[in-house]
């Protein structure tokens, strides 16, 4: 339940039916291969395996993969959102104080589409269990993060910084998020770079929001924020190093 270790057995001194204790919640694929490499194991031995699922995933969550896909949808929207008001037409460069009225507006934007998210899947899909407002915060901090670090991206880059965010949240998010195989069954190279993005850490916290008491969200949670701060921090100070007369406005007398 702190989400330390995967599974455990306890092998029982007194009879040949063991007891493995999994959590289906952090992803059904991960407590199936344990139930099955133990009970083929158990069997050699002339044991018996009894497994306990002390975090089941909810009957309405499919394979455990309902917090994975709504913090997919969770950073498409961050992403969109961000290129939507960096490159709509009419927008011109982002001096400071467009920058902030960006930012602002990803902000607001940020509330609602976790408020959204969160309704969707909980009220009335019934598909997560946990906290209504625990997974508000954790939505509207993703959308957020992901918002912010595609105009910083912009900023620094132009329109190819929109390519860079999907390569960073899309690209090598998504497979390293943890979400149909679960960290432990990844190749180490994504096992080692998911927990650092986006969508790895709020595919985490989500479970643990959802099946775990809320433990072990405090990493995640870090993460997100540091992501949230670098994009907005980067956007600013590229917006208030723009020249005047490169801000897209006609020069004097035209």
């Amino acid at each position: 339940m702190n989400r330390e270790i995967n599974g455990a057995l306890i092998v029982s001194p007194t009879s040949k039916t063991d007891t493995l204790l999994v959590a289906s919640g952090e992803g059904t694929v991960l407590s199936s291969a344990l139930t099955t490499l133990t009970t083929k194991v158990e069997a050699s031995q002339q044991r018996t395996v009894k497994t306990v699922d002390v975090a089941p995933a909810s009957d309405r969550d499919f394979n455990g993969l309902s917090a994975f896909y709504l913090v997919v949808g969770w950073c498409v929207g961050g992403y969109l959102c961000a290129s939507i008001l960096a490159i709509s037409a009419g927008s011109r460069p982002a001096n400071r104080e467009r920058a902030l009225i960006r930012l602002g507006a990803m902000a607001l934007y940020s509330i609602a589409g976790g408020l959204g998210g969160t309704i969707i899947v909980g009220p009335v899909l019934g598909a997560l269990p946990g906290s209504v407002v625990a997974l508000w915060g954790l939505g509207s901090l993703l959308v957020l993060s992901v918002g912010a670090i595609t105009l910083a991206l912009q900023a620094l880059t132009g329109v190819v910084g929109i390519g860079l965010a999907v390569l960073i949240v899309v690209i090598a998010g998504n497979p390293s998020a943890g979400g149909a195989f679960p960290l432990p069954m990844l190749p180490p190279f994504w096992e080692t770079i998911g927990p650092a993005l986006p969508p790895g850490a709020g595919t985490w916290a989500a479970r643990s929001i959802a099946y775990f008491r809320g433990n072990a969200v405090s990493g995640p949670l870090q993460v997100l924020s540091i992501w949230a701060i670098a994009g907005s921090v980067i956007t600013l100070i590229m917006a208030s190093l723009r020249r005047p007369d490169t801000d897209g406005s006609l020069p004097s007398g035209t």
